[in-house]
């Protein structure tokens, strides 16, 4: 495990020299002193990406000069995934298999922005069919310039790249400042590779101490945040002072909404899917569950029923479906928003206390609530734990209505036979992301983000691609009459 942070090519401790200690969340026991970095470690790592990017030769490359480097870090991944996953499971606590699946996505989130960026080279400048002949213009693509991206500890690796990836392939270089400790090692992998001094650079740290100072910074030019709204409310505010370029991924509160004429066993499956892989620390996560008066009581017996059997363990341990949440603070805050959701008058239908037979680690037995009061936290605010609110509905418009009554967009899930109601659905749903039949599927291919208070801008596809690229118009006057306006 990494000790120091990665700035212009080189491995070096925070100027300061402070660490912060990492817990394993299954056992609450130190495995590691991580790097604190501080504004100061942020000003050499912003100061070595504008180097870089001003002087240096990553955005002077072609796309496909650029896609070799992008496909040797897919390959470094892929190199060390077995590693890398169980270093996920000791920091994060999640499920080895669900690790193993996260560190695959990573290295084919870099195979896929490596196609994209060969195919920079290949669209090249687009013409523009002008009014007046004398001129020929055309749209050319380039960098936006030094990026900085906040991501969060849920998902690690994968967050990592969901960023580094993109703002590579676009010719920007980047100030990463992560969470957990897999991030450290996609460093790792870009030097092993012989990628350019400064391209990347990576500095752990509080958020306080080394978040708020890469906001900050004016010589980043862009932004890419994912986390709470709370902080992406600092985020954006800090970018209208400098006007950047910013991309928000935020909370969510998804619904999933499931109609009578669906199969009740394959209901049950997404919805455990939907919220509880992860430990349900997943900002898509469909938590918000409606499900019409005909199969209800049906579908919660068999939800419960499956809920219980599910087996919580050390991630590490064979056969663990659920593994501790992240760190006490989150343990505490979600038993806490169980604690509010009973006082509310909800009720507990399963779960709802430390999962037993535990003496450490932060396990949450997985929980499902009912009778949430629709004003009440626990149907309206993310609780990012194993815990799912049901109700039922009687009609297709009040299932929307409850659906779309939230200040989140992020995500959103629809499941009936019927797929002409499938499609209406989905076209009602204010969300940016939406399934249909099943919940929490990801492709990299696909963009991701969300409505209203769950973002800004698109993540994947294309459309990350285009967070990091700015357009420029080249005009040129190909006439040969002079343009006579001030000289006759």
């Amino acid at each position: 495990m990494r000790t120091d942070l990665y700035i212009d090519g080189q491995w070096c401790k925070p100027i300061k020299g402070g660490t912060f200690a990492v817990i394993n969340p299954a056992s609450e026991e130190i495995i590691h002193h991580a790097p604190a970095g501080t504004a100061e470690d942020i000003d050499a790592a912003v100061t070595a990406a504008r180097r870089a990017f001003d002087e240096g030769p990553w955005p002077r490359l072609s796309g496909g000069e650029r896609a070799r480097y992008l496909r040797a870090i897919a390959d470094g991944i892929r190199t060390r995934q077995a590693e890398l996953a169980q270093l996920e499971v000791i920091d994060n606590g999640k499920p080895l298999p669900e690790a193993d699946w996260d560190v695959a996505d990573a290295a084919g989130c870099f195979d896929f922005y490596a196609g994209l960026a060969e195919g920079l080279d290949a669209n090249g400048a687009e013409p523009i069919a002008l009014a007046d002949a004398r001129f020929a213009s055309r749209a050319v693509k380039e960098p936006i310039g030094v990026a900085g991206a906040i991501i969060p500890w849920n998902y690690p690796l994968l967050m990592a790249s969901w960023k580094v990836a993109p703002a590579l392939a676009a010719g920007c270089t980047m100030v990463l400042k992560p969470s957990e400790l897999t991030a450290l090692e996609v460093g790792a992998i870009a030097d092993d590779v012989g990628l350019p001094a400064g391209v990347l650079n990576i500095v752990t740290g509080f958020g306080m101490d080394a978040g708020q100072p890469l906001i900050d910074h004016k010589d980043v030019d862009k932004l890419a945040f994912t986390g709470s709204v709370p902080t992406g409310s600092r985020v954006i505010a800090a970018a209208a002072r400098d006007i950047k370029k910013v991309s928000l991924e935020l909370g969510g509160k998804s619904p999933f909404l499931i109609f009578d004429d669906s199969d009740v066993e394959k209901a049950v499956e997404w919805i455990l899917f939907g919220i509880f892989w992860n430990q349900g620390q997943v900002c898509s996560a469909t938590s918000r569950v409606l499900v019409q008066d005909g199969i209800y009581d049906r579908l919660l017996r068999r939800l419960v029923e499956e809920t219980r059997k599910i087996k919580i363990g050390d991630g590490l341990a064979t056969g663990t479906l659920l593994g501790p949440l992240v760190s006490k603070r989150q343990y505490d805050q979600v038993l806490s928003a169980i604690d509010e959701a009973r006082s509310a008058g909800a009720t507990i239908a399963a779960g709802g206390q430390r999962a037993p037979g535990f003496n450490k680690g932060y396990y949450i037995e997985p929980t499902i609530i009912i009778n949430a009061p629709l004003d009440s936290d626990a149907w309206r605010e993310e609780i990012f734990g194993p815990v799912v609110c049901v109700r039922s509905f009687s009609t297709e418009a009040e299932a929307v209505a409850l659906a779309n009554d939230s200040r989140f967009g992020l995500a959103a899930a629809v499941m009936s036979a019927d797929d002409e109601r499938t499609e209406r659905v989905a076209a009602a749903l204010r969300a940016g992301i939406v399934w249909i039949n099943c919940s929490q599927p990801t492709f990299t291919e696909a963009p991701w983000g969300g409505y209203k208070q769950s973002g800004i801008g698109r993540e994947l596809g294309r459309w990350g691609l285009e967070n990091y690229l700015e357009t420029k118009q080249i005009t040129r006057m190909t006439g040969k009459d002079p343009w006579g306006w001030y000289i006759k």
